[in-house]
């Protein structure tokens, strides 16, 4: 198993998409790395040699960032934006969704479970 910037990719995919198992890569990218590191882009990852994959290692290292370095910043980010009291960091630290969609309906994967308010019950017939 091929490891790249700490993440063990796939071996029976084909390099194109393996790469996308890496935070911060995605398809155009993974293509770009791929020219750029003259790789075919449909060989699989069992199938690389030890020399193509250091020159994909050293193509992302010069030219992208990737995995924890990005996560960390885009939570500092985030932070910075909660910190000076933006109308997006507010969203963020509320939980919410910070790019203008509607909270009136769905939003359910940024809000949470639904939280049912008391008293909705119907009451039952009293006799009389």
């Amino acid at each position: 198993m091929a490891r790249i910037s700490g993440v063990t990719i796939p071996n029976e995919k084909q390099i194109r998409y393996a790469l996308q198992y890496v935070y911060g890569i995605g398809d155009k990218t993974s293509v770009d790395i791929l020219e750029r590191a003259n790789v075919e882009l449909t060989v699989r990852v069992k199938d690389l040699t030890d020399a193509e994959i250091s020159r994909i290692q050293d193509v992302i290292n010069e030219r992208y960032i990737v995995e924890g370095e990005l996560q960390r910043v885009v939570t500092t980010n985030i932070k910075r934006l909660k910190d000076v009291k933006t109308y997006r960091g507010d969203r963020h630290s509320r939980n919410l969704p910070a790019r203008g969609q509607r909270t009136r309906t769905n939003a359910r994967t940024r809000r949470g479970k639904k939280l049912t308010v008391g008293g909705t019950a119907k009451k039952a017939p009293s006799k009389t």
